[in-house]
């Protein structure tokens, strides 16, 4: 339902009573984990998600991030509401599981267009726009009072929604969030370009980011790494002028045959033969570069809650039973993380 302006205002004020964001240093402890994603099989609360999570920790992972999904029936409609794939009870037996196995929770909303995606977003007109805010706003304000209540240590206000990064309600927005939620919060930006456009990241405490660079021929690791060189680049001069942290909110590659040449398309968008060695090349590489600017937080895409998802001869974005996770585990063990 839209949220009462009087309301929304009462909730502004609060959050400028808040401390204002200070500087860390970034260190090797950063949260490093996954984008966990809820299967039927497996649903938040069982005894299938909590091996799952277990499974996560032992790879040496400190956190996940659990997404639950906003609905719209399309790019330009101007309702938006909380869909049913993770409603807020399994959000909590998320959160609650993830916390028992020792990993923190960042809770990261993602939108639904059928036929589309989030970057696609953009009602027609003010009237539009204006009950759009109102809309997101609602559906993602319990979201972010039910992360403060259950012990999140981040909450994500959007994810990939470019077509709105412009209009001037993020500000409002991100300051009723605030006054609910407590923690770190940011905005995940789709890659550099998305990231540039944004004006309000100094009202977060990160520049948050989904990697999916186009990296070139599946055999040329020469341009992997100036692609992903050349992104990051832009990124933490983003970050830079923002004096806020990288936070990457997404990186990973379908273990597919010739996946680098568009790293962000879907199984359902391309059928081809598996490849695990090439998903764990190109995210070892990642790890690689970025190694140079030490985000404060890096998530990978993705992992189920099904223990038994993946394998070798899966084509998604998961890691699960492939040697990704071998790569990730012997960084992140290296590297000795642990959770916040």
């Amino acid at each position: 339902m839209p949220v009462d302006r009087r309301s929304l205002l009462a909730a502004i004020a609060a959050a400028s009573l808040a401390p204002a964001w200070k500087a860390k240093a970034i260190t090797r402890d950063a949260l490093h984990g996954f984008n966990l994603i809820e299967t039927p099989e497996a649903p938040f609360g069982s005894e299938a998600a909590a091996r799952s999570m277990r499974d996560i920790a032992a790879l040496g992972a400190n956190c996940v991030a659990l997404i639950p999904f906003l609905w719209q029936s399309s790019a330009s409609s101007a309702e938006i509401v909380l869909g049913d794939a993770l409603p807020p009870d399994r959000l909590r037996a998320g959160i609650a599981q993830a916390r028992a196995a020792g990993l923190s929770v960042v809770v990261k909303p993602h939108i639904w267009v059928p036929h589309g995606w989030a970057g696609m977003v953009a009602p027609r007109g003010e009237a539009d726009w204006c009950r759009w805010f109102s809309d997101y706003l609602a559906a993602i304000l319990p979201l972010a009072r039910l992360a403060a209540e259950d012990g999140a240590a981040a909450f994500v206000v959007g994810t990939e929604v470019r077509g709105t990064v412009a209009r001037s309600e993020w500000r409002e927005l991100i300051a009723a969030v605030r006054s609910v939620f407590p923690r770190r919060l940011t905005y995940v930006a789709h890659g550099a370009d998305e990231a540039e456009k944004i004006a309000f990241w100094r009202d977060l405490d990160a520049v948050g980011v989904s990697l999916y660079p186009a990296l070139g021929a599946a055999r040329d690791k020469g341009a992997w790494h100036r692609a992903m060189a050349a992104e990051l680049a832009r990124v933490r001069a983003v970050a830079s002028r923002a004096d806020r942290p990288v936070w990457i909110g997404e990186i990973g590659l379908r273990s597919a045959a010739d996946a680098t040449k568009k790293p962000w398309e879907s199984a359902e968008e391309r059928t081809a033969a598996a490849d695990p060695e090439l998903q764990a090349h190109v995210i070892g590489a990642w790890l690689h570069e970025l190694a140079a600017i030490v985000p404060e937080a890096l998530l990978v895409w993705r992992w189920f809650s099904d223990p038994d998802a993946g394998g070798r001869a899966d084509t998604d974005f998961t890691v699960q039973g492939k040697p990704a996770a071998d790569v990730l585990r012997a960084y992140w063990l290296k590297s000795g993380t642990r959770a916040r």
